[in-house]
């Protein structure tokens, strides 16, 4: 584990690649698991507040999910997180042409409609951030559904840390981020005396 600032990250995330491929997982993230996305506890006031800007871009199945649950649910765990549609598709996903599973809410934050993209623990993914007494850990989530996205970071070498960099950013500063990228350089240097 390395610590940086008030952040502890899994060595994977320097070590493994990843790049989402959505021909060929068809954003399987949106769609398999036994909840739905987790919220941190003022998205779910932006959710709330956003929602009717948001409606617009959901199916009629997300709506209807959306109607009887709310925007948010307590999970098994106790954790917020999105509702489900018939337990499985979360309720803001919509399909494209394709078959492939976007966010509802990113298409209203791509119109102009909202100022929420989509939930951090979405746009972080494959990362995921446990938050601990004083510190947040962020540890590289491992899913067989993702094995293109490991396929096709390892062909062009950009690693977990270097995918999400955008979210990272928005998260935690770009301060923050270049010292992970030094971080890397520093594991690189280590890696390559042995």
């Amino acid at each position: 584990m390395i610590q940086v600032e008030n952040t502890i990250l899994s060595e994977d995330l320097f070590e493994s690649y990843f790049v989402c491929d959505l021909s060929a997982c068809k954003g399987a993230c949106c769609v398999e698991g036994d909840a739905g996305a987790p919220l941190e506890i003022e998205e779910i006031d932006i959710l709330e507040n956003e929602l009717e800007s948001i409606i617009p871009f959901l199916r009629k199945e997300g709506l209807k999910s959306l109607k009887e649950n709310g925007a948010f649910v307590v999970d098994t765990d106790g954790e917020y997180v999105t509702p489900l549609v018939k337990g499985k598709e979360c309720a803001y996903t919509t399909f494209d042409k394709n078959g492939i599973a976007k966010c509802g809410i990113e298409d209203a934050f791509r119109a102009g409609k909202t100022n929420f993209k989509k939930p951090s623990s979405c746009h972080l993914y494959p990362i995921r951030v446990q938050k601990l007494h004083e510190f947040e850990a962020l540890n590289y989530h491992k899913w067989p559904i993702c094995k293109p996205a490991c396929e096709c970071g390892s062909k062009l070498k950009v690693k977990v840390y270097q995918f999400l960099k955008e979210p990272l950013i928005n998260k935690y500063g770009k301060d923050w981020y270049q010292q992970l990228i030094e971080v890397d350089h520093l594991l690189e240097k280590e890696n390559s005396n042995k």
